[in-house]
Parts: structure tokens; sequence; C-alpha cells
């Protein structure tokens, strides 16, 4: 029945692959707790999730999932009550702020590819000229790993000096680069794949193999450690930055909505928090006033 709710998900709905894998882990969790599917005890199971200390953001989507579930199995007449037709649940709502990097950490993070050391191999050169492209693209669009790692050379426009990103449920966004260095630096890779590659895909590893999230998450901690970036930061800390710098800077929240792919301006939204409250750290620091 999970097989079949996931096939149908995947012909109805504009969800991405790794959407289908949580909602497909959701499940698997579920049935491995619970053997009888048509009357199954949700409010145990809720329990249960609770006992082993997952957060109740986690503990929400598991329990979307399977209300999506049910209402599927409703639809297909293998139940004739859904199990959440008489049951509702209050969950926190967890609200943290994006953590960024500072200004002068990005500066360090570019400057590791200011210059390349000599005697280097062909791919070493080759990794050196990539890291500094997908690097400094993530600073200066704040796209998602994921969506770095999907482009492919049909993405780029040339002529537009932009990207065509595919985002969450399979949305498209056209991104601009709007600094000529970001561009040169894109440009010279994606000649340089073009011509070594085998794919179509403008990131690859030592296997000609595209990139994963995961492994873009371990180049970017290769060159924060050389910068001396926080070791906890990853990769999305660009994008929170991104998102930041530029309401700081008198973009409007539209814009930038549309710019990250965000569906709701809600999620957008708590950067205005960040911004409002670095405002106050700084005026609290720095603030004459404050010393007389």
């Amino acid at each position: 029945m999970i097989k079949n709710f996931i096939t149908f998900l995947k012909s109805t709905k504009n969800l991405s692959d790794s959407t289908l894998r949580a909602y497909n882990a959701d499940l698997s969790l579920f049935l491995k707790f619970e053997k009888n599917l048509i009357k199954p005890d949700i409010c145990a199971y809720v329990a249960y999730l609770q006992s082993i200390n997952l957060k109740d953001s986690s503990i929400k989507r598991k329990i979307v999932t399977l209300r999506m579930f049910y209402d599927y199995l409703l639809s297909i007449r293998i139940i004739k009550l859904s199990p959440f037709s008489n049951l509702k649940f209050k969950f926190k709502q967890e609200r943290k702020l994006p953590k960024t990097l500072s200004i002068s950490e990005v500066r360090r993070l570019l400057d590791c590819f200011i210059c390349e050391s000599e005697n280097k191999t062909d791919f070493s050169h080759r990794q050196f000229v990539r890291d500094g492209a997908l690097i400094d693209l993530l600073i200066s669009t704040g796209i998602r790993v994921a969506e770095a790692a999907a482009i492919r050379f049909d993405d780029i426009i040339t002529y537009e000096h932009a990207v065509l990103i595919h985002g969450k449920g399979r949305k498209q966004r056209i991104i601009y680069i709007s600094s000529n260095e970001t561009w040169q630096r894109l440009l010279t890779q994606f000649k340089m794949q073009k011509r070594l590659s085998s794919t179509s895909f403008l990131f690859t590893n030592r296997n000609d193999k595209p990139l994963t999230s995961h492994s873009i998450e371990k180049i970017y901690k290769k060159y924060a450690n050389i910068a001396k970036i926080n070791p906890v930061s990853t990769p999305h800390y660009l994008r929170h930055t991104f998102a930041t710098n530029l309401l700081a800077n008198g973009a409007d929240l539209r814009s930038v909505q549309e710019l990250l792919g965000h569906a709701s301006i809600a999620t957008t939204q708590i950067y205005t928090e960040v911004s409002s409250l670095r405002k106050k750290q700084v005026l609290r620091k720095y603030n004459y006033r404050n010393k007389l």
C-alpha cells in the first residue's frame, strides 16, 4: 500500500524525489511500529515518537505524511473512516533564527580562491576551478546545495549572465549573477567542464559523477577550515547570509522570496528578524550614546 501511495504521489503531485523519499521513510517507520494499518493507534504512535526525543517539527511532518496516506486509502476505499477524523494535535512552533556568516568570514572564504598554488596536477587544477565557482555561486545567489548539484550545461544562460535553477517541488526560477567575478568563475568552470566531462552536469567529482549535497558540504568544510570559519557552519549558512544581507541593505521581502525560491513568504519573513537582531547588536556595541 505504501509503494502504491508513493507511486500515486509521484504521478499526481509536483514533488521532488527527496520529498518522496522522506514520505517513504516516514511511512516505513510507522509500519515498524504499527502492524494494523487499517485500524492504527495514532495517539500511541505519537507518544512513541515523543519517547525517542524527536523534535516537534519532525513529529508534525510524520503526522502530516500519515494523514495524507490515510486520505489516499479513504479515496480508494481501502478504509471507510480515517483514523484522523476525530484527532487533533498541537505542536509547538519552533522558530530558530537562521545562522549566518559575517562579511569578514565570507571574504576569507573567497580569498581561498585568489591564488592557486604551483605544481598542481591537472585534476587538482580542475578541482580548484570547480570549488571556486561552486562556493562563489552559493555566496552570490543563495541557492540551495541540492540546487547547485543539479545544474546542467543547458541551465547556463550565457547571454543573460544567469542560471536556470531547479528548486523544491520541481519549481524553476532564473537567478541572475550580478557579480562579474562570480560570473567569470562560473563561465570558466562551464567551458572547462563542457570540454572535459562526459556528463551534462556543471559540477562533478573525480570520477566524473555529479556532486551530491554531501560532497558539496565536504568541499565547503575544507575551505571553511582553511579560512578559519566557525567549524559548525554548513554551506546552508551561505544561503542565510545572502538573504539576511539583502534585507539589511534594503531589498524588499517579495523579491528575496523569489530569489530564494520560497513557496511561502512566511518562510522568508524570518530573515527580517535576523536583520533586526543584528541592528540591535550593532547599536548596543557601537552607539556612542551608550557611553555618555
